[in-house]
Protein backbone atom coordinates (compact mmCIF):
# COMPACT_ATOMS: atom_id res chain seq x y z
CA UNK A 1 0.00 0.00 0.00
CA UNK A 2 1.18 3.74 -0.43
CA UNK A 3 2.40 5.35 2.45
CA UNK A 4 1.12 8.80 1.49
CA UNK A 5 -2.12 7.24 1.42
CA UNK A 6 -1.82 5.55 4.69
CA UNK A 7 -0.64 8.85 6.56
CA UNK A 8 -3.90 10.68 6.64
CA UNK A 9 -5.37 7.52 8.59
CA UNK A 10 -2.77 7.46 10.76
CA UNK A 11 -2.73 11.01 11.54
CA UNK A 12 -6.27 11.03 12.53
CA UNK A 13 -6.46 7.80 14.65
CA UNK A 14 -3.58 9.42 16.46
CA UNK A 15 -5.79 12.51 17.10
CA UNK A 16 -8.84 10.36 17.94
CA UNK A 17 -6.77 8.87 20.56
CA UNK A 18 -5.02 12.03 21.94
CA UNK A 19 -8.59 13.45 22.25
CA UNK A 20 -9.71 10.71 24.37
CA UNK A 21 -6.47 10.51 26.49
CA UNK A 22 -6.76 14.37 27.40
CA UNK A 23 -10.40 13.67 28.06
CA UNK A 24 -11.69 16.15 24.75
CA UNK A 25 -15.40 15.31 24.94
CA UNK A 26 -15.50 16.43 28.78
CA UNK A 27 -13.51 19.47 28.22
CA UNK A 28 -16.45 20.75 25.49
CA UNK A 29 -19.23 18.74 26.76
CA UNK A 30 -20.28 16.16 24.79
CA UNK A 31 -21.72 13.19 25.86
CA UNK A 32 -21.00 10.12 26.29
CA UNK A 33 -22.92 6.82 26.04
CA UNK A 34 -21.97 3.97 28.99
CA UNK A 35 -22.96 0.38 27.98
CA UNK A 36 -26.18 -0.35 29.73
CA UNK A 37 -25.29 -2.19 33.10
CA UNK A 38 -26.34 -5.59 33.76
CA UNK A 39 -27.74 -7.04 37.36
CA UNK A 40 -28.88 -10.60 38.47
CA UNK A 41 -31.83 -11.67 40.41
CA UNK A 42 -34.94 -14.38 40.63
CA UNK A 43 -38.26 -14.81 39.70
CA UNK A 44 -40.74 -14.52 42.38
CA UNK A 45 -44.09 -15.42 41.37
CA UNK A 46 -46.86 -14.88 44.46
CA UNK A 47 -48.63 -17.99 45.71
CA UNK A 48 -51.96 -18.32 47.82
CA UNK A 49 -52.91 -20.77 49.86
CA UNK A 50 -56.79 -21.71 49.45
CA UNK A 51 -59.00 -22.92 51.89
CA UNK A 52 -62.88 -22.79 52.75
CA UNK A 53 -64.07 -19.81 55.45
CA UNK A 54 -66.53 -21.98 57.06
CA UNK A 55 -66.25 -25.79 58.16
CA UNK A 56 -67.66 -28.65 57.14
CA UNK A 57 -67.50 -31.74 55.04
CA UNK A 58 -65.91 -31.43 51.25
CA UNK A 59 -68.15 -32.36 49.06
CA UNK A 60 -66.25 -31.99 45.62
CA UNK A 61 -62.69 -31.04 44.16
CA UNK A 62 -62.98 -29.63 40.60
CA UNK A 63 -59.36 -29.44 39.84
CA UNK A 64 -55.78 -31.25 40.61
CA UNK A 65 -52.90 -30.14 40.12
CA UNK A 66 -50.58 -28.49 37.14
CA UNK A 67 -54.47 -27.23 35.97
CA UNK A 68 -54.54 -24.26 35.00
CA UNK A 69 -57.32 -21.80 36.47
CA UNK A 70 -59.48 -18.47 35.53
CA UNK A 71 -60.64 -15.76 38.38
CA UNK A 72 -63.82 -16.54 39.17
CA UNK A 73 -63.82 -20.62 38.90
CA UNK A 74 -64.90 -22.85 41.41
CA UNK A 75 -62.55 -24.76 42.52
CA UNK A 76 -64.27 -27.24 45.27
CA UNK A 77 -67.49 -27.46 47.25
CA UNK A 78 -68.55 -28.21 50.93
CA UNK A 79 -72.04 -30.23 52.11
CA UNK A 80 -74.24 -26.89 51.67
CA UNK A 81 -77.19 -29.14 53.37
CA UNK A 82 -76.73 -27.61 56.94
CA UNK A 83 -75.99 -24.14 55.76
CA UNK A 84 -79.02 -24.72 53.27
CA UNK A 85 -81.32 -25.24 56.43
CA UNK A 86 -79.51 -22.65 58.84
CA UNK A 87 -80.82 -20.71 56.04
CA UNK A 88 -84.02 -21.77 55.98
CA UNK A 89 -84.64 -21.09 59.54
CA UNK A 90 -82.79 -17.38 59.89
CA UNK A 91 -85.89 -16.87 57.05
CA UNK A 92 -88.55 -18.04 59.16
CA UNK A 93 -87.82 -16.32 62.31
CA UNK A 94 -87.39 -12.49 60.42
CA UNK A 95 -91.11 -13.85 58.82
CA UNK A 96 -92.28 -13.90 62.20
CA UNK A 97 -90.46 -10.89 63.84
CA UNK A 98 -91.77 -8.42 60.50
CA UNK A 99 -95.04 -10.02 61.22
CA UNK A 100 -95.15 -8.73 64.70
CA UNK A 101 -93.52 -5.61 63.74
CA UNK A 102 -96.64 -4.97 61.16
CA UNK A 103 -99.05 -5.67 63.96
CA UNK A 104 -97.48 -3.48 66.12
CA UNK A 105 -97.69 -0.72 63.58
CA UNK A 106 -100.73 -1.46 62.45
CA UNK A 107 -102.51 -1.24 65.94
CA UNK A 108 -106.06 -3.36 66.95
CA UNK A 109 -108.62 -4.35 64.42
CA UNK A 110 -111.83 -2.48 64.44
CA UNK A 111 -113.66 -5.64 65.21
CA UNK A 112 -111.24 -6.04 68.27
CA UNK A 113 -112.14 -1.89 69.24
CA UNK A 114 -116.12 -2.82 68.69
CA UNK A 115 -115.99 -5.78 70.79
CA UNK A 116 -113.62 -3.85 73.52
CA UNK A 117 -116.41 -1.25 73.41
CA UNK A 118 -119.51 -3.74 73.56
CA UNK A 119 -118.10 -4.90 76.89
CA UNK A 120 -117.10 -1.71 78.68
CA UNK A 121 -120.85 -0.63 77.99
CA UNK A 122 -121.67 -3.90 79.57
CA UNK A 123 -119.92 -3.02 82.68
CA UNK A 124 -121.59 0.30 82.73
CA UNK A 125 -124.69 -0.77 82.32
CA UNK A 126 -123.75 -3.82 84.98
CA UNK A 127 -122.42 -0.86 86.98
CA UNK A 128 -126.38 1.01 87.17
CA UNK A 129 -127.74 -1.67 88.26
CA UNK A 130 -125.38 -2.61 90.98
CA UNK A 131 -125.61 0.90 91.98
CA UNK A 132 -129.24 1.01 92.16
CA UNK A 133 -130.05 -2.21 93.78
CA UNK A 134 -127.23 -0.67 96.43
CA UNK A 135 -129.92 2.22 96.60
CA UNK A 136 -132.97 0.41 97.19
CA UNK A 137 -130.83 -1.41 99.97
CA UNK A 138 -129.52 1.50 101.77
CA UNK A 139 -133.40 2.48 102.02
CA UNK A 140 -134.97 -0.12 103.16
CA UNK A 141 -132.21 -0.72 105.74
CA UNK A 142 -133.22 1.93 108.40
CA UNK A 143 -136.70 -0.17 108.19
CA UNK A 144 -134.89 -3.30 109.69
CA UNK A 145 -136.56 -4.30 106.07
CA UNK A 146 -132.91 -6.32 105.10
CA UNK A 147 -130.64 -6.99 107.04
CA UNK A 148 -127.08 -4.84 107.46
CA UNK A 149 -125.34 -8.42 104.89
CA UNK A 150 -128.08 -7.33 102.49
CA UNK A 151 -126.72 -4.02 102.51
CA UNK A 152 -123.03 -4.90 103.06
CA UNK A 153 -123.37 -7.26 100.07
CA UNK A 154 -125.49 -4.72 97.81
CA UNK A 155 -122.09 -2.29 98.84
CA UNK A 156 -119.48 -5.34 97.15
CA UNK A 157 -121.23 -5.74 94.18
CA UNK A 158 -121.54 -2.36 93.24
CA UNK A 159 -117.24 -1.86 94.12
CA UNK A 160 -117.21 -4.62 92.17
CA UNK A 161 -119.15 -3.44 89.35
CA UNK A 162 -117.32 -0.23 89.58
CA UNK A 163 -113.86 -1.74 88.90
CA UNK A 164 -115.17 -3.89 85.86
CA UNK A 165 -116.03 -0.66 84.63
CA UNK A 166 -113.08 0.71 85.04
CA UNK A 167 -110.80 -1.76 83.72
CA UNK A 168 -113.09 -1.79 80.63
CA UNK A 169 -112.60 1.41 79.61
CA UNK A 170 -109.33 1.16 80.08
CA UNK A 171 -108.64 -1.52 77.92
CA UNK A 172 -111.13 0.37 75.31
CA UNK A 173 -108.48 3.22 75.65
CA UNK A 174 -105.28 1.00 74.84
CA UNK A 175 -106.84 -0.43 71.75
CA UNK A 176 -107.94 3.01 70.02
CA UNK A 177 -104.37 4.15 70.92
CA UNK A 178 -102.70 1.47 69.28
CA UNK A 179 -99.15 0.40 70.37
CA UNK A 180 -96.27 2.42 72.65
CA UNK A 181 -93.30 3.87 69.90
CA UNK A 182 -91.08 2.07 72.30
CA UNK A 183 -92.47 -1.41 71.35
CA UNK A 184 -92.86 -0.53 67.86
CA UNK A 185 -88.83 0.45 68.25
CA UNK A 186 -87.97 -2.63 70.05
CA UNK A 187 -89.91 -5.07 67.28
CA UNK A 188 -87.98 -3.48 64.79
CA UNK A 189 -84.63 -3.90 65.85
CA UNK A 190 -85.68 -7.20 66.59
CA UNK A 191 -86.30 -7.37 62.83
CA UNK A 192 -82.91 -5.87 61.96
CA UNK A 193 -80.75 -8.39 64.19
CA UNK A 194 -82.72 -11.15 62.23
CA UNK A 195 -82.11 -9.52 58.83
CA UNK A 196 -78.13 -9.71 60.48
CA UNK A 197 -78.46 -13.42 61.35
CA UNK A 198 -80.21 -14.03 57.83
CA UNK A 199 -76.95 -12.23 55.96
CA UNK A 200 -74.25 -14.17 58.25
CA UNK A 201 -76.28 -17.56 57.04
CA UNK A 202 -76.35 -16.56 53.46
CA UNK A 203 -72.39 -16.01 53.26
CA UNK A 204 -71.78 -18.61 55.10
CA UNK A 205 -74.10 -20.67 52.50
CA UNK A 206 -72.17 -19.10 49.58
CA UNK A 207 -68.61 -19.42 51.86
CA UNK A 208 -69.39 -23.34 50.79
CA UNK A 209 -67.66 -22.97 47.43
CA UNK A 210 -64.20 -22.54 47.00
CA UNK A 211 -63.67 -19.80 44.34
CA UNK A 212 -60.38 -18.49 42.38
CA UNK A 213 -59.34 -15.27 43.39
CA UNK A 214 -56.85 -14.63 39.84
CA UNK A 215 -55.79 -16.75 37.54
CA UNK A 216 -53.13 -18.88 37.93
CA UNK A 217 -51.51 -23.09 37.98
CA UNK A 218 -52.88 -24.92 40.98
CA UNK A 219 -48.93 -26.04 42.77
CA UNK A 220 -51.05 -28.80 45.02
CA UNK A 221 -54.21 -30.60 46.09
CA UNK A 222 -54.00 -30.63 49.93
CA UNK A 223 -57.49 -32.20 50.77
CA UNK A 224 -59.94 -34.80 49.29
CA UNK A 225 -62.88 -35.08 49.06
CA UNK A 226 -64.54 -36.51 52.24
CA UNK A 227 -62.83 -35.14 54.67
CA UNK A 228 -64.08 -32.81 57.16
CA UNK A 229 -61.77 -29.35 57.14
CA UNK A 230 -61.66 -26.45 59.19
CA UNK A 231 -61.33 -22.18 58.34
CA UNK A 232 -58.24 -22.80 59.01
CA UNK A 233 -56.92 -25.29 56.76
CA UNK A 234 -55.59 -25.23 53.83
CA UNK A 235 -57.36 -27.02 50.56
CA UNK A 236 -55.11 -25.82 47.73
CA UNK A 237 -52.09 -23.98 47.38
CA UNK A 238 -52.38 -21.50 43.87
CA UNK A 239 -49.99 -20.33 41.58
CA UNK A 240 -50.77 -16.96 40.43
CA UNK A 241 -50.03 -15.68 37.05
CA UNK A 242 -49.65 -12.26 37.53
CA UNK A 243 -47.89 -10.26 39.03
CA UNK A 244 -44.35 -12.05 38.18
CA UNK A 245 -41.94 -9.91 39.58
CA UNK A 246 -37.91 -10.15 39.77
CA UNK A 247 -35.91 -10.13 42.69
CA UNK A 248 -32.28 -8.63 41.85
CA UNK A 249 -29.90 -6.50 43.76
CA UNK A 250 -27.99 -3.56 42.94
CA UNK A 251 -24.96 -2.30 44.20
CA UNK A 252 -24.00 1.01 46.40
CA UNK A 253 -22.42 2.51 43.78
CA UNK A 254 -24.72 1.38 40.93
CA UNK A 255 -27.75 2.65 43.01
CA UNK A 256 -27.93 6.48 41.27
CA UNK A 257 -28.76 4.49 37.97
CA UNK A 258 -31.47 2.94 38.80
CA UNK A 259 -35.33 4.62 40.00
CA UNK A 260 -38.78 3.23 40.17
CA UNK A 261 -40.40 3.21 37.12
CA UNK A 262 -37.28 3.06 34.84
CA UNK A 263 -37.73 0.18 31.83
CA UNK A 264 -35.22 -2.60 31.65
CA UNK A 265 -35.36 -5.53 29.75
CA UNK A 266 -35.69 -9.31 31.24
CA UNK A 267 -33.15 -12.25 29.86
CA UNK A 268 -33.81 -15.68 30.54
CA UNK A 269 -30.77 -18.72 30.00
CA UNK A 270 -33.65 -20.65 28.15
CA UNK A 271 -34.50 -17.66 25.62
CA UNK A 272 -32.21 -15.40 25.85
CA UNK A 273 -33.33 -13.92 22.34
CA UNK A 274 -36.90 -13.18 23.92
CA UNK A 275 -36.47 -10.47 26.37
CA UNK A 276 -39.41 -9.20 28.06
CA UNK A 277 -40.50 -6.39 28.92
CA UNK A 278 -40.70 -4.73 32.76
CA UNK A 279 -40.08 -2.08 34.77
CA UNK A 280 -38.40 -1.19 38.32
CA UNK A 281 -41.08 -0.79 40.84
CA UNK A 282 -39.63 -0.62 44.35
CA UNK A 283 -36.20 -0.06 45.39
CA UNK A 284 -35.63 -1.09 49.42
CA UNK A 285 -34.40 1.74 51.48
CA UNK A 286 -32.45 -0.56 53.25
CA UNK A 287 -29.19 -1.72 52.67
CA UNK A 288 -28.10 -5.30 52.87
CA UNK A 289 -25.66 -7.77 52.28
CA UNK A 290 -25.78 -9.71 48.56
CA UNK A 291 -27.76 -12.77 49.29
CA UNK A 292 -25.85 -16.04 48.18
CA UNK A 293 -28.23 -16.73 45.40
CA UNK A 294 -27.06 -13.31 43.67
CA UNK A 295 -24.88 -14.66 40.77
CA UNK A 296 -22.45 -11.20 41.06
CA UNK A 297 -18.96 -10.19 40.29
CA UNK A 298 -18.86 -8.20 43.27
CA UNK A 299 -17.71 -9.15 46.50
CA UNK A 300 -20.23 -10.97 48.65
CA UNK A 301 -19.60 -8.40 51.21
CA UNK A 302 -20.72 -5.80 49.25
CA UNK A 303 -23.66 -3.76 50.70
CA UNK A 304 -26.62 -3.76 47.83
CA UNK A 305 -30.24 -2.26 47.99
CA UNK A 306 -33.14 -5.12 47.02
CA UNK A 307 -35.07 -4.32 43.64
CA UNK A 308 -38.50 -5.28 42.42
CA UNK A 309 -39.35 -5.64 39.10
CA UNK A 310 -42.42 -6.27 37.61
CA UNK A 311 -42.54 -8.05 34.59
CA UNK A 312 -45.18 -6.84 31.70
CA UNK A 313 -46.77 -9.84 30.13
CA UNK A 314 -44.90 -12.74 31.61
CA UNK A 315 -44.99 -16.22 29.59
CA UNK A 316 -45.68 -19.71 31.34
CA UNK A 317 -41.18 -19.77 30.99
CA UNK A 318 -40.68 -17.69 33.68
CA UNK A 319 -41.05 -19.95 36.62
CA UNK A 320 -40.61 -19.66 40.37
CA UNK A 321 -36.88 -18.99 41.66
CA UNK A 322 -35.11 -18.91 38.07
CA UNK A 323 -32.21 -16.90 37.66
CA UNK A 324 -32.76 -13.92 34.80
CA UNK A 325 -30.18 -11.05 33.90
CA UNK A 326 -31.90 -8.00 33.99
CA UNK A 327 -30.53 -5.33 31.42
CA UNK A 328 -30.26 -1.73 32.35
CA UNK A 329 -30.92 1.32 29.48
CA UNK A 330 -27.55 2.98 29.03
CA UNK A 331 -27.67 6.03 30.74
CA UNK A 332 -26.01 9.90 29.73
CA UNK A 333 -23.95 11.80 31.08
CA UNK A 334 -22.77 14.81 30.16
CA UNK A 335 -18.96 16.53 31.60
CA UNK A 336 -19.66 19.54 33.96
Amino acid sequence: MNRKALLPVVVLAGAVAAGWWFDLPSRFGWTVREPASVLYGNVDIRQVSLGFRVSGRIDKLAVDEGDPVKAGDVLGNLDATPFRQAVDAAEADLGALRANLEKLKTGARKTEIAQARALHEEQIAELQNAELAYERARQLRPNGTISQASLDEASATRAAAAARATSAREALALLEEGSRVEDIAAAAAQVRAAEARLASARTSLSDTQLVAPSDGIVLSRVREPGAMIAPSDTAYVLSLNEPVWVRAYVAEPDLGRVHPGMKVEIVSDTAPDRPYEATVGFISPVAEFTPKSVETPELRTDLVYRLRIVVAKPRADLRQGMPVTVRLPPTERSAP
